[in-house]
């Protein structure tokens, strides 16, 4: 098989791992002009200083032994098979990345025959690039559950970031959709590379030399949607994973019904979009803005709502916190506050040694006031024709969503929304 073939197929075999955000697009080049688009193979990681990194995403096979019933690649469906021997993958990516169309790989694979031969395959891969080509850009490996410790040490060596996908949220759901799988064989690499990841720092700070192991760190991805778990379990787990395993983050992807079978949703079934918006939501609420999983969920209120973000939903729950008042109150308690995010806080911060901030001030440091008038004073006083009320601020919150009407008709399920600028805003800025 061409080399162009197999990367046509195992491209997109992989582009329902959601590391990273696929380009999705087909654009050629045309006669005097700049740039052209792939569909399948190039996606787009973030840096730690906020830049895009245009990454090669792939399999290394979709050969694979297993047979989860979610999975494209599972052994008994009938698509096309092909793997790349480390060679061809070495070889291409370096000629994707001489012609600047990446800055750097995003390996996974099916499992060919066991974990352990897996890694090996996806192992002389990355020595190649690393060793032969002398290859330093960016590589995101995953690690095959089960495989042996010796791999994962070696692998996390030449990669940046490597990741487990635990998949399912729970081992009953493991036992029902992927057999092959379980918890035990998902969680217990992630503890070694946590632990590998401790260790080798420890030693370049004792010795002030040495090779970094997965400096970028490790990930995880949960599908969402496929079994019957409920967000509050969901975003309990994946709080316990941050705690537990150090992780970088957790990748949440919404189902997407691609493969009959009687243990699935039916094929009829929509992705469940705003269900992956909100736990991406509630995820940035969890890393950098200090709330815990039973804040924002709890056994009562087991899914989000679907009308409000999760902080908003929280500020309405705890009135008696509000309203806070901008010139003095304490940074923690300012990140609770809806429509003020990290960078929000930090300038009101700063700004208010100099001066006391009113609502024009606010509005220049691009604070969400449509959210955040309904919870603040300025100079002791709310904005004018705002009340801090429950009703008065649901209202007011629904309405700037542009559902209100949908709110009062009692509708379970909303259509996934065209973003607006401030909704890209947020999403490239994680402010909430």
């Amino acid at each position: 098989m061409d080399i162009f073939d197999k990367l046509t197929i195992l491209a997109d075999a992989a582009k329902y791992d959601v590391a990273c955000t696929s380009s999705g697009a087909h654009r050629r080049k045309q006669a005097g002009k700049l740039g052209n688009i792939m569909p399948r193979g190039c996606c787009h990681s973030f840096s730690a200083d906020g830049r895009c990194i245009s990454l090669l995403k792939v399999l290394q096979s979709n050969i694979c032994a297993y047979d989860c019933c979610y999975c494209i690649n599972r052994k008994s469906n009938d698509i096309p098979r092909t793997s790349f021997t480390p060679r061809e993958l070495a070889d291409l990516t370096i000629g994707f990345y001489r012609r600047n169309y990446i800055e750097g790989l995003f390996l996974s694979s099916a499992v060919v025959k066991n974990p352990n031969y897996t890694c090996e395959l996806m192992l002389q891969t990355l020595r190649i690039l690393r060793l032969e080509y002398e290859f330093k850009g960016y590589i995101h490996a995953k690690i095959i559950p089960g495989a042996d410790i010796s791999y994962i040490r070696a692998i996390g060596f030449f990669a940046d970031r490597l990741s487990v996908n635990i998949e399912l949220p729970s081992e009953q759901s493991l036992r029902l959709l992927a057999p092959d799988k379980s918890k035990k064989a998902i969680l217990q690499p992630m503890e070694q590379i946590r632990n590998e990841i401790l260790s080798n720092r420890q030693q370049i700070v004792e010795y002030q030399k040495g090779q970094s192991f997965s400096k970028a760190g490790q990930s995880t991805q949960l599908i969402v949607g496929a079994t019957p778990e409920n967000d509050y379990q969901i975003l309990k787990l994946a709080s316990a994973m941050y705690r537990k395993y150090a992780l970088k983050r957790v990748f949440f992807s919404a189902y997407i019904p691609l493969v009959d079978h009687r243990n699935l949703p039916s094929l009829d079934t929509k992705p469940p979009l705003l269900r992956e918006h909100r736990l991406y939501q509630a995820d940035w609420l969890l890393r950098f803005y200090g709330f815990e999983a039973e804040e924002i969920l709890d056994e009562q209120n087991c899914y989000f709502n679907p009308y409000l973000d999760p902080k908003s939903n929280w500020a309405l729950k705890h009135m008696e916190y509000f309203p806070v008042e901008i010139n003095k109150a304490p940074y923690n308690m300012l990140l609770r506050i809806p429509g003020v995010g990290i960078t929000g806080a930090r300038n009101i911060m700063i700004a208010r040694k100099a001066t006391k901030l009113d609502f024009t001030d606010l509005k220049k440091m691009r604070i969400v006031l449509k959210r955040a008038k309904y919870f603040i004073t300025c100079k002791g006083k709310m904005m004018p024709g705002i009340g801090c009320d429950t009703k008065h601020a649901l209202e007011g919150l629904i309405l700037n969503q542009g559902k209100k009407s949908a709110f009062l008709l009692g509708a379970h399920q909303l259509s996934f929304f065209e973003p607006t600028s401030e909704d890209i805003y947020q999403c490239l800025s994680g402010q909430i």
